[in-house]
Order: structure tokens, then sequence, then C-alpha cells
């Protein structure tokens, strides 16, 4: 594969890179493709300035969310009851 083609990547790539970016789990090569790809596709744009939104808008949310403890005791019942069938 020639190194021309290891910098395009296909839309749904794009778009898969562009989720990793927003919760911050994006390598620096993905970074580099994703950037790449947005420099000439306005669909890859949209979808990316809708993400960056979306981040936006939840991080000035500020809901309230269960506790830490109470989760994992909800998650131990589930187990529990699951593990009866």
């Amino acid at each position: 594969m020639s190194t021309k083609y290891k910098f395009f990547i296909s839309c749904e790539e794009a778009k898969h890179i562009c989720d990793k970016t927003q919760y911050g789990e994006a390598s620096f090569w993905e970074k580099v493709k994703l950037n790449v790809r947005l420099s000439w596709c306005r669909i890859t744009r949209g979808y990316s300035s809708n993400n960056n939104k979306l981040t936006k808008l939840v991080k000035k949310s500020n809901i309230d969310t269960i506790e830490q403890d109470r989760k994992e005791e909800m998650q131990r019942k589930l187990q529990e009851e699951m593990s009866k069938y």
C-alpha cells in the first residue's frame, strides 16, 4: 500500500475516529488521518462539528448521575438475578 493511501480513509472510518477523538481515545495517526479527511469532506466536517457541539452541551449540562457505589450495588444485584436463570 502506498503512503498516499494510508492517509485516505472512508467516511465510516472517519466517523469512528471522530467519535474516539470526542472521548480522547484516538491515537496521533488517527487524528492525522481524520484531519486529512476533514480538509476535503463536507459530510465528515458536519459530523465532526455536531460531535463537538454535543460534547460541549454535555459538559455544560451539569447532569447529576448516580454514585459509583450505588451503580456497583445495582450491577451486583443484576448479576445475582441473571445467574439464577
